[in-house]
């Protein structure tokens, strides 16, 4: 799975102009599932970003998680992330997951990031056409990959 991750003031993201998921301070996770994904990459991918230190301190140091901050998540799905652009100008999406796999690994992972204590999370619409707005903070952004249920 991979996941592109954004520090953010505040996302939303909105279908057919109606907002259906929003947060303030936390996290926005563009995430994707690619054809040999499976739970254990959903699993371990939502503990890694949960975990991650990149919120200051008191001291200016990232030192902090979402969880210590209190921080909230924005989870949208995102097959594009596997985009193949090494051939031509159109992208292919032949490593993506099929819409029924990826649909359940998005939910394992909203699942998972809720069981390691993240209190708000917020999901865009599996399949729509989703507009997202946020404000990025710093900005801070990382892409995050995991392969055979680890973190690559």
């Amino acid at each position: 799975m991979k996941a592109l991750i954004q520090r953010v003031d505040h996302a939303s993201v909105s279908v057919d102009g109606s907002v259906i998921g929003q947060i303030g301070e936390g996290l926005l996770a563009l995430v994707g599932a690619g054809r040999a994904d499976t739970s254990a990459d959903a699993e371990a991918l939502a503990r890694k970003v949960v975990g991650l230190r990149i919120f200051q301190d008191e001291d200016g140091r990232f030192n902090r998680s979402l969880v210590d901050v209190g921080g909230a998540m924005l989870v949208v799905s995102q097959f594009t992330l596997y985009a193949d652009v090494r051939r031509g100008r159109r992208p292919s999406f032949t490593e993506a997951a099929r819409p029924e796999q990826a649909s359940r690994l998005v939910d394992e992972f909203v699942a998972a990031v809720k069981a390691l204590g993240v209190e708000e999370v917020a999901t865009g619409r599996f399949g729509a056409m989703m507009e997202v707005d946020l404000r990025n903070n710093g900005p801070f952004t990382l892409m995050v990959e995991t392969a055979d249920g680890r973190v690559i």
